[in-house]
């Protein structure tokens, strides 16, 4: 085969960032992340069960600043893939592939997350539940 210098086929460099782009990456990372994220409910349900010392262990860690970190990060993963997948339920059924409608929906799923965790967290904290 001739070497021509171009890659076999389009890749990143070539196209332009859009948001369909950016939601079709983030709904396969916040999916990697929500099965990774499992794995701190999984060990706050251990130990939970195991009793209130190792309990006491998983809030400290979890009410530290890094685990409030994590905590919100995952809280926004959730409420992005629910809110993504959601509109591919919609689009499932053959409704928002206009392009003005694919672009309005990838916008609203991003703020939606967005809104609905800081909404979460945002009664979280100041009603003193972390």
């Amino acid at each position: 085969m001739a070497q021509t210098g171009r890659p076999l086929s389009p890749h990143l460099q070539v196209y332009k960032w859009q948001v369909q782009m950016l939601t079709s990456i983030l709904h396969r990372a916040t999916g990697i992340i929500l099965a990774v994220g499992s794995l701190i409910i999984v060990w706050g349900l251990a130990s939970l069960a195991a009793g209130e010392e190792a309990f006491a262990t998983f809030t400290a860690c979890a009410a530290s600043p890094l685990g409030m970190i994590v905590l919100i990060g995952w809280t926004l993963a959730f409420f992005y893939h629910l809110a993504n997948g959601i509109r591919h339920l919609v689009q499932d059924t053959g409704k928002g592939y206009a392009i003005t409608s694919f672009v309005r929906s990838s916008w609203i799923s991003i703020i939606a997350a967005i809104v609905l965790t800081v909404l979460v967290w945002g009664y979280v904290l100041a009603g003193g539940h972390a």
